[in-house]
């Protein structure tokens, strides 16, 4: 059994539950109601709170996790951080635990590769293998579903919701909902496109890329309004699972989405 390894100069609760062959790093801060799986390290001058974090993460140092929200209507209910296994969180970031408003718990997954400086506020939802790069900031309540890449100082919108595979680019504003499988950017982002790079590198065969493709230009540049542009892809390309997920996704938006 792999023993713990806790600096002398860390302050770790009674209460906290951590897990075999867990390492706490000079100067952390483990406070109460916090679990910590397997494997996990966490390096110096980290502090955690009221957070639950899987095996095998890394914590890099100057990192602040399960903190209180920046929100004015919190007023010091329990709420929660839960974050997967195999998760690398590099320095500076912020993991803020959820507020009232939501279910009370900011979720963050498997697999994820969050740099420098990123900042996810309280209620945000995380799914797999998300990467987003420097300084990218989520305000509260966001959605990122799985295999979705943000670039570097990117600010997503409250309430938004990336869709499963796609990219942002660099220095982009998130105001609306951005569709899985698609690329955008921008000072108020707009749509450049599939985000046919990624699909390929997750293996979706050609057949997918190209209804997606068609989807794509059918539901933003005919001349259809949205409903139209929708019943037609339904009914063009409705046998395809991937196009179904597309549509669902901007049939089920309350945002709006980035055109």
């Amino acid at each position: 059994m792999a023993k713990q390894k806790i600096h002398p100069t860390a302050i770790v609760s009674s209460d906290a539950k951590l897990s075999e062959g867990v390492e706490i790093g000079p100067y952390c801060i483990i406070g109460d109601n916090v679990k910590i799986g397997k494997n996990t390290k966490i390096a110096a001058h980290v502090i955690i709170e009221e957070t639950e974090i899987g095996k095998d993460c890394s914590v890099y140092p100057f990192t602040s996790i399960g903190l209180a929200p920046q929100d004015i209507k919190y007023k010091g209910e329990k709420t929660r951080v839960k974050i997967g296994d195999n998760n690398v969180i590099r320095e500076y970031i912020t993991i803020h635990r959820a507020s009232v408003s939501g279910d009370g718990v900011t979720k963050i997954g498997d697999n994820n590769f969050l740099m420098a400086y990123v900042h996810i506020a309280h209620d945000c939802t995380l799914g797999n293998h998300v990467i987003m790069a420097n300084a990218t900031t989520l305000a509260g309540h966001v959605v990122v579903e799985d295999f979705v890449f943000i670039g570097g100082l990117v600010a997503v919108h409250q309430f938004a919701k990336i869709g499963a595979y796609s990219m942002i680019g660099g220095f982009s504003a998130i105001p609306q909902d951005i569709p899985p499988y698609t690329t955008a950017a921008g000072e108020r982002a707009r749509l450049y496109g599939l985000n046919t790079v990624g699909l390929k590198r997750r293996n979706f065969s050609d057949a997918t890329i190209s209804d997606l493709k068609k989807a794509y230009k059918i539901l933003f540049r005919s001349k259809l309004t949205l409903k139209e542009a929708i019943d037609k892809v339904r009914h063009d390309l409705g046998k395809s699972e991937e196009v179904g997920k597309f549509i669902d996704f901007i049939e089920k938006n309350k945002r709006g989405i980035c055109r």
